[in-house]
């Protein structure tokens, strides 16, 4: 397995992974020297631990294990690294932690996600607030809480770069499947990574992003394109997600649709929060959705 030095005191280890959630694969980062803490040490694959070890054995001792989210490609290997190297797991929460009351109400109505998977196991050693900072050897680390792709999701900001996990990514945009996904809550994250002004971004999947506000525009106006496709949609009437899905990702592979569902049925919870669409008979993942019409529609909406 490669590992590819970013800076001096940085380096990547790509799991072996590849999918089409997850591009090329999961990127696995070990930051200091002599004092380390790793980012991210991916899913439950030997392989992958045995060659963090290498790394880590070769460079200093693991000081802290640091996860962005609990999904399966990022999280599974946390506790076997941790028993391996006697460093703790940090991270925001377990895997339900950081959800909106709305989204654990959905949850408990009988909604549940799909895409990923979720490390239901994930339970962090010390759990990381919003803005604390991490002292690592001679390196600081500042947790940033930015649910959206995953409740419990935290990007770390190191200097003036951070690593984005999931939450931005350069070879695709993110996936949001509720109830662990919430798409107002991504756009409330995304517009908080923007105005932290980084100079660069170390993602959770592909390369690293050198103009992270270009990027965050980018994928602010794919969200926006996508809310309007949906509403055009409706225009004609009700509609499932299956069929709004059908409608608008005519050049996605067909095997894709489950996971592009996830996302419409994201958009689709966040415009009926907004009174922008309403679901009948009651919000859900099998609910046909009309759109309201504008002149009934909240102020301001």
């Amino acid at each position: 397995m490669t590992q590819i030095t970013l800076q001096p005191d940085l380096r990547v280890l790509r799991a072996q992974n590849p999918s089409p959630l997850t591009g090329d694969g999961t990127n696995t980062y070990l930051l200091g020297e002599g004092d380390l803490c790793v980012i991210d040490p991916g899913p439950s694959d030997p392989r992958h631990l045995e060659a963090i070890l290498r790394a880590v054995s070769a460079t200093g001792t693991l000081r802290a294990i640091l996860v962005t989210h609990a999904h399966l490609d990022h999280s599974p290997l946390a506790r076997p690294l941790a028993e391996a190297s006697g460093a703790p797991i940090m991270g925001f929460g377990d895997a339900q932690a950081g959800r909106s009351a709305r989204m654990d109400a959905l949850a408990a109505s009988g909604l549940v996600g799909g895409g990923e998977g979720v490390d239901h196991g994930f339970r962090p050693d010390t759990c990381l607030a919003d803005g604390q900072v991490i002292e690592i050897g001679a390196q600081h680390l500042r947790a940033i809480w930015t649910p959206g792709h995953f409740g419990n999701h935290l990007c770390f900001a190191w200097g003036d770069v951070i690593f984005s996990g999931d939450h931005v990514m350069g070879w695709s945009s993110t996936l949001v499947s509720p109830p662990d996904g919430d798409l107002s809550a991504y756009m409330r994250s995304l517009d908080r990574l923007d105005h932290l002004g980084a100079r660069r971004l170390y993602p959770g999947h592909g390369a690293q992003i050198d103009d992270p506000a270009q990027r965050i525009a980018e994928l602010r106006a794919h969200r926006m394109a996508r809310m309007a496709q949906i509403l055009e949609a409706l225009g004609s009437g009700a509609q499932t997600v299956a069929e709004l899905v059908a409608q608008i990702y005519t050049e996605t592979p067909v095997t894709m649709h489950k996971a592009a569902g996830r996302n419409v049925l994201a958009h689709l919870i966040d415009l009926e929060a907004r009174g922008l669409v309403v679901a009948h008979p009651d919000l859900s993942a099998d609910a046909r959705f009309t759109r309201v019409p504008t002149e009934l529609r909240p102020q301001g909406a």
